[in-house]
């Protein structure tokens, strides 16, 4: 009888669950919540607006563009400062801004998602530690350079390289990352990125500043950002921190309030993305609670005819990369300019990839299916196949190749085939588009694979002499993944996929 009255009460307690978390109250929260983030944006116009991928790309219809902090990194005994993830693309945005708004939302319990708290405060000191270390090294070759650095405009004693975090992170925990902190920015200085483009954008240190729906803010005395001694990075936790459920009623329809209700998107969207949402989301917040589940099952039906009739069959829409599409430019790998690095909002600009001199690009099969006639060959890595311009068989290669969750060895049984495709095709000096589902991690370990394989720590292109002179390292293989990521800024190879890389590499080496 026990057992059967605590079995009831947790049935109930997820039946209640379930009615809290349905999709209207998901996307009135959401649409709720983006609210506040305009409000917040409006304060400060001229800053760029981010989404911090995922969630926060739910609360604003139109953001310039996207970065990738994660929570895991920020949590308690599990501090990192991750290579692979250096959203270097947002610091010379803010450098060229003045600053940026960041967006993101957490569930219930915190005002502030780990990934604020604790992940961007880690990544701003480190960057800014390197740069100081930078302008030093410079100083110190120079005398002149002491007052101030002619391309930075900056002065190197003045920069401040402190460790600021929010007043609710201990004591305790704060001298535990400040530990770590010189190791961290060891490992930026060797991974080859480029500090010097850095220290040549940011006039002022980089520095967090926490907002949320609990902030007071003086509308008639908000501060303006030039006035600042740093260069802010305004970190905005989009939802409302109350620890009770909220039931809110409108003149129509009632509903409960979802805290970070972007979250966790494949748990409760059915196939809806936040492009879709924000096309149709007077329609979805208006129609109510009783026809919203339907509404959503016929647009997300209605956008996937019309893409397959182009050609996709993915399910889902994905957000288009942020890059503008433009020709291959001619740095070496270790060297870099700030034109290289165009920031657009425009739809219409947004596409491909080019990684520099090698002939190579990324991006999802949605933009190869739709601009293939733009490159020579491609190398898709979906799990569908898409149509093309190309007419000869060997200008396009299809390798289904699913995820490391679903199977370990996928990438490392086709990444042969797609290293000897490219090297065909590059030989001849063509270009090569390298697509997947997202163009964000399968098809950015293969390109990782090829780059490695095929060409030399200049970016150059030697049909694999320098490898099977040198083999691979993992501080070799994490330099390249710097290199890519400092151009596809989507890049988000997942820690199975690039094990599966480093595997192939070495057994290649073992030949």
């Amino acid at each position: 009888m026990e057992n059967e009255t605590k079995l009831s009460i947790y049935r109930a307690a997820r039946t209640i669950k379930r009615k809290d978390n349905t999709l209207y109250n998901a996307l009135r929260s959401i649409y709720e919540d983006s609210i506040f983030v305009g409000e917040i944006s409006q304060l400060w116009p001229q800053l760029p607006l981010v989404a911090n991928l995922r969630c926060g790309l739910w609360y604003n219809p139109k953001f310039h563009s996207t970065c990738y902090f994660k929570s895991t990194d920020g949590h308690t005994n599990n501090w990192s400062f991750n290579t692979s993830r250096l959203n270097f693309h947002i610091a010379l945005l803010a450098g060229q801004k003045g600053g940026c708004i960041i967006v993101d939302s957490t569930r219930r319990g915190k005002r502030f998602p780990d990934s604020m708290s604790k992940t961007i405060p880690i990544w701003t000191c480190v960057l800014n530690r390197s740069i100081f270390n930078y302008l030093n090294k410079f100083s110190n070759a120079d005398a002149s350079l002491v007052k101030e650095d002619s391309n930075t405009g900056c002065n190197s004693h003045d920069w401040d390289c402190s460790l600021h975090l929010p007043l609710w992170v201990s004591e305790t925990e704060k001298a535990a990352i400040e530990d770590r902190l010189e190791g961290w920015t060891k490992d930026l200085e060797t991974s080859g990125a480029d500090i010097a483009i850095l220290a040549s954008c940011l006039k002022k240190p980089l520095r967090p500043l926490w907002i949320s729906q609990k902030t007071v803010i003086w509308i008639n005395e908000v501060p303006d950002y030039d006035s600042w001694d740093f260069t802010p990075i305004i970190l905005v936790s989009a939802s409302s921190t109350s620890g009770v459920t909220q039931h809110r009623t409108t003149s129509e329809f009632s509903w409960n309030y979802i805290p970070g209700a972007g979250d966790d998107e494949e748990s409760w969207a059915r196939g809806l993305s936040p492009n879709l949402f924000w096309n149709h989301a007077y329609d979805l917040i208006s129609t109510g609670p009783d026809v919203c589940n339907q509404k959503v099952a016929d647009i997300v039906e209605k956008d996937r005819v019309y893409r397959a009739r182009r050609g996709q069959d993915a399910p889902q829409i994905t957000v288009k990369p942020s890059i503008s599409e433009s020709s291959p430019c001619l740095d070496p790998l270790l060297c870099s300019d700030l034109s290289n690095i165009t920031l657009s909002s425009s739809d219409e600009e947004r596409g491909i990839f080019w990684l520099g001199s090698t002939n190579l690009a990324l991006g999802s099969s949605q933009i190869a299916a739709e601009r293939s006639s733009n490159v020579d060959c491609v190398l898709n890595c979906d799990q569908w196949p898409i149509s093309v311009h190309h007419q000869e068989a060997e200008a396009y290669l299809h390798l289904p190749i699913v995820s490391s969750k679903m199977d370990r060895f996928s990438l490392f049984n086709n990444l042969s085939s797609a290293v000897n495709f490219a090297k065909s095709n590059l030989t001849k000096g063509r270009t090569l588009l390298l697509c997947c589902h997202d163009g964000e991690d399968i098809s950015v370990c293969v390109c990782l694979a090829i780059l490695i394989s095929l060409f030399n720590d200049e970016g150059s292109f030697d049909d694999g002499k320098f490898f099977s002179e040198t083999g691979i390292t993992k501080c070799e293989m994490r330099r390249r993944l710097v290199y890519v990521c400092k151009f596809a800024i989507k890049a988000r190879p997942s820690r199975g996929n690039l094990k599966q890389v480093f595997s192939f590499l070495s057994s290649e080496v073992a030949k």
